[in-house]
């Protein structure tokens, strides 16, 4: 009986002690007043504002937040807003008939108008390492989040989220920003911050090694010590995301407007051999090779197209990424294989490709338009005829010019700049002035010239009619 009460009182005060830490952990709410912040609803999608209402006219909580709320306090235009709110995925599609649920890991409404889909996420709650339902958490032995259903309160959600500049709350309901984490200290003084220890959220989600490098250099920002210091050695943990996923994070890190520098810190946090080991592997000590300067050009190129509202397509930024590799394969295959430069030229292309797409799943559609490229640069050389006419009729022609003459920058090699030159003026010629260009080409070498050789007689025998 004794040993009953015993172990009774020892629970009732392991619980108390429990509840007092949370209390103590709780995290400090501040509300920042519509009178302190520069956010309003005139720069906020119209579809957002109906989601936001709408959950708020049922009864549930709803607030904006995440990249939406950052850039709107940076003076930014967002991309996207999101939403997050205390109704379950099955709540926000019982109010709104154009919603779907998605996701698998943790999950998602997605509330469709038209082209703009608006995000609902359930506020997350804590995941327990004892948790018993393992069909809402589940984790892998590297500490990666699998599986990750498990709702909470704002609090909690606040506490959950990745960086402390993207956990702020916009309510429609009285127009204040609410902060649980400190973000907006953070985001005036530029840090992007891990919530919580940076070792564990790494190996959640290792991607959020690739977050913290493209905000940085998305928002001119400095990483914190404390945030920055595991990544190099935990850069590994990249290689256990499916590499589908990352070939959306190379999109997002490479072609949104700061490429470049993003590719800096990307390889001064060791995060950019997991996502393209076959470039790296050819990475010199002065980074001086025509490789690294083709990389760089090409993503200071992408980044100036894509800041003044032009085109880019990740096909041709494969291309030059990817074509020094793939001369020194085909060279490799020429000399240890035997083969014609033709045959090893196509087959370096599978080669290279396919490597690229054990970490990055690169789709077909893509890599066919980066083969088109490829054998496009093999051809420029041959105008003779109507091959120049052709050339020029390929939907992919302007990329491979456009590779012509990065490759002619980098190598200062005086054959290509010709080459480039010629082609430039073709373009924009007229039929006639075209016309005169291919004439002045000398076709072949009369010293090279194949003459037909005269078929040589059987000798005649003799006594044969």
């Amino acid at each position: 009986m004794f040993t009953r009460v015993a172990n009774f009182c020892r629970k009732v005060l392991s619980r108390e002690e429990s509840e007092a830490q949370q209390v103590v952990a709780r995290p400090h709410m501040t509300v920042i007043p519509r009178e302190q912040h520069a956010i309003s609803r005139k720069d906020i999608s119209e579809n957002a504002l109906k989601v936001l209402y709408r959950l708020n006219k049922a009864g549930y909580e709803a607030y904006l937040v995440g990249g939406g709320v950052r850039d709107l306090l940076l003076g930014k235009k967002p991309k996207d807003f999101d939403v997050t709110t205390n109704a379950t995925p099955d709540q926000v599609r019982k109010l709104f008939r154009n919603c779907r649920l998605v996701g698998r890991r943790f999950r998602l409404a997605h509330v469709m108008f038209g082209p703009e889909i608006i995000e609902v996420a359930t506020f997350r709650g804590h995941h327990e390492e004892n948790q018993a339902d393992r069909t809402t958490s589940q984790r892998g032995q590297n500490g990666m989040l699998l599986r990750d259903n498990i709702f909470g309160s704002i609090e909690e959600d606040a506490q959950r989220r990745d960086f402390t500049i993207n956990s702020l709350y916009y309510s429609v309901a009285d127009f204040s920003v609410r902060d649980y984490v400190g973000g907006m200290q953070d985001l005036e003084k530029g840090v992007i911050r891990l919530i919580g220890d940076p070792e564990t959220r790494y190996r959640e989600d290792p991607v959020r090694m690739l977050r913290a490098v493209r905000f940085a250099a998305k928002l001119n920002m400095t990483i914190s010590p404390e945030t920055a210091e595991p990544i190099p050695r935990l850069a590994s943990l990249m290689n256990d995301v499916p590499p589908a996923r990352l070939f959306e994070e190379s999109l997002k890190l490479l072609q949104a407007g700061n490429g470049y520098d993003t590719y800096v810190l990307l390889c001064q946090y060791s995060l950019f051999q997991p996502l393209f080991p076959s470039i790296t592997r050819y990475f010199t000590e002065n980074s001086d090779s025509p490789m690294e300067r083709i990389l760089a050009q090409v993503l200071k190129n992408t980044d100036n197209r894509i800041q003044n509202d032009m085109r880019v397509n990740p096909a041709f930024l494969f291309a030059a990424m990817f074509w020094y590799p793939l001369l020194e394969m085909a060279q490799k295959l020429a000399q240890e294989g035997g083969l014609v430069w033709p045959d090893a030229f196509a087959l370096a292309m599978n080669e290279v490709l396919d490597e690229a797409c054990r970490s990055l799943a690169i789709p077909k559609r893509i890599t066919s338009l980066t083969r088109d490229i490829w054998q496009l640069q093999m051809r420029m050389s041959r105008r003779q005829g109507k091959r120049a006419w052709k050339l020029l009729e390929h939907p992919k022609f302007r990329a491979s010019y456009d590779l012509l003459a990065l490759r002619a920058e980098v190598e200062n090699n005086a054959e290509l700049q010709r080459l480039v030159k010629w082609w430039g003026e073709f373009q924009v010629s007229a039929p006639p002035a075209q016309k005169d260009m291919l004439s002045s080409l000398d076709d072949e070498p009369a010293a090279r010239r194949r003459h037909r050789r005269p078929r040589k007689r059987a000798p005649r025998r003799e006594g044969t009619a």
